[in-house]
């Protein structure tokens, strides 16, 4: 679903004139940003959460895939060495029950979602954390189901989550935007002749204006992505309030200032789940009845 970012019409003018004036080398690194930062499409198609942000996306999707399938078969070879892969069971057979319910509603928000090679993986261990990895490879942990005692919908809630991570592609974007950022500040290194106060100085306000912000907005994106995938699923997306709410009581109170944390706060995510809810509610209503 490539789809052109305007505003680059316009920085390309601006930037055409700019390259003409500089030396050849920091006028091939320039052009090299402004080509990364050109790579612009949007991964999902637009439904009613309304996410359609246009995305950089500069590494090429099969070597993200890969490099998670490799790590994927190394948390399984870990687990199974370890005796904590779990293959049978209540829990395994609840986690395949809800993703064999959640899976097909993906292909509302990518084409190519049911062609991914799916898979579920659960882990015997203490850890509250769940994930899916690009192309769909989902696990979870028992102690994030155990220990907040989470029930179907609520598990959905989570696997919709991490799902929607993974048709983002926020993991790749992520690399996407490390990869324009270095080559970025390798050319103000050209620029300022390696003032190297300056570029410290400028990395970590980067870090805070541009990093931390940016994780944030991929937690919210998969919230409403979850959240909607929840619902057309059939699952009741109220029990997103009830998830993180059990979260916020299993972080006792140690939870990070918004501002300096890559997730949003628990009360700015409670608050705008809730203000979805008129949006989802329809498409669970219409799921059930069906």
């Amino acid at each position: 679903m490539k789809r052109p970012d305007v505003c680059f019409v316009r920085l390309s003018q601006s930037l055409i004139h700019k390259l003409r004036s500089c030396g050849s080398q920091l006028r091939l690194l320039l052009a090299l940003a402004f080509v990364a930062l050109s790579a612009c499409a949007t991964t999902t198609h637009k439904t009613v959460v309304g996410v359609d942000r246009v995305q950089t996306l500069i590494v090429p999707a099969a070597t993200v895939e890969h490099l998670a399938n490799v790590n994927y078969a190394q948390q399984i070879q870990q687990a199974e060495a370890h005796g904590a892969l779990v293959t049978g069971g209540r829990d395994l057979a609840r986690l395949e029950a809800i993703a064999n319910r959640l899976i097909p509603q993906a292909s509302v928000f990518r084409d190519d979602a049911l062609q991914w090679q799916w898979m579920v993986m659960l882990i015997n261990a203490p850890i509250h954390n769940a994930t899916c990895a690009p192309g769909g490879k989902i696990t979870f942990y028992t102690g994030l189901i155990r220990d907040l005692r989470l029930t179907d919908d609520e598990i959905v809630i989570i696997m919709g989550h991490e799902i929607a991570h993974a048709l983002r592609e926020h993991g790749r974007e992520r690399l996407s935007q490390t990869f324009v950022q270095q080559l970025l500040s390798f050319a103000a290194q050209v620029a300022t002749k390696n003032k190297g106060e300056e570029i410290a100085l400028a990395k970590d306000l980067a870090h805070y204006l541009y990093d931390l912000p940016n994780s944030r907005l991929h937690e919210t994106e998969a919230d409403k992505i979850g959240l909607e995938l929840a619902a057309r699923a059939g699952y009741d997306p109220r029990a997103a309030l009830s998830v993180w709410q059990k979260m916020a009581a299993a972080s006792q109170g140690n939870e990070p200032l918004e501002f300096f944390s890559t997730h949003p706060s628990n009360a700015t995510r409670l608050n705008d789940l809730a203000a979805l809810m008129p949006k989802v509610l329809p498409l669970y209503e219409s799921a059930t009845r069906s």
